[in-house]
């Protein structure tokens, strides 16, 4: 048994806090179900690439966190445990903590990697794929919880990735939504337009649709930056609220 490829690192992670992360990550953005049983701890060592006494750390700090649960017996295991919503809290500590520059470069490689999807699906992807582009732009517009907006947003950016028919782009565009899908969607600072974002997602998918390769790749990167606009605004409220005290 394995975790999904587009769950497990790319490279070695090296620390517990890192499994933590990356798996509450994927939790949050519904790439891994709630009762979900994950791999034993050797193999979860293996496909992360470090020590199962490192995975057993890991593991420890998510049954705290409620995130996984652990059962004993024969059909025992470590399960995951999906919560109601994403840690408000935990996300805008890590925004505070971020860095212009940080910050900046994280949407660099995101709009390149989400452009770059966009226009490779616009070349390749089967009509069946386009259609699933569609439907979670429907999904987005009638979720109606942080969660599930959360979750649509970033299966739709994914599987633009998927559609583009590049293992390597899907992985690295599922990487890059578990660190900023939770961050787009905090609620604080200035409202997000939910209309705006599924009409952007809804001409992203038109584009596609229409073999459209330069606008549709032009449409996702303004799209990406649009996001990042709103969260360097965040992040400067955040990081003068911590200069005042």
């Amino acid at each position: 048994m394995s975790l999904s490829p587009l769950v497990a690192p790319e490279a070695p992670v090296g620390r517990a806090d890192e499994i933590v992360q990356r798996i509450t990550e994927a939790i949050h953005l519904g790439l891994l179900d709630d009762g979900e049983r994950l791999p034993v701890e050797v193999d979860l060592a293996a496909q992360f690439g470090v020590a199962p006494m490192t995975v057993r750390e890991a593991l420890a700090t998510l049954r705290e966190l409620e995130l996984v649960e652990t059962r004993r017996g024969r059909s025992g295991g470590s399960f995951v445990r999906r919560p109601a919503g994403p840690p408000v809290e935990t996300l805008t500590a890590r925004l505070a903590a971020m860095s212009a520059s940080d910050l900046r470069d994280l949407f660099d490689e995101h709009t390149a990697v989400a452009g770059q999807a966009a226009r490779l699906a616009a070349e390749r992807a089967a009509p069946s794929t386009v259609r699933r582009l569609f439907a979670l732009t429907d999904q987005l517009d009638t979720a109606t919880s942080l969660r599930d907006r959360i979750r649509a947003d970033s299966r739709f950016h994914i599987q633009v990735a998927v559609a583009a028919q590049s293992a390597r782009l899907a992985r690295r565009e599922a990487n890059l939504q578990a660190e900023v899908s939770g961050l787009i969607w905090l609620p604080i600072g200035p409202a997000i337009d939910v209309a705006a974002y599924v009409e952007e997602k809804h001409a992203i998918s038109a584009a596609i649709a229409a073999e459209k390769a330069a606008e549709a790749r032009e449409l996702a990167e303004a799209h990406v930056m649009g996001q990042l606009a709103r969260l360097t605004r965040i992040n400067l409220d955040l990081t003068a609220k911590e200069a005042g005290g």
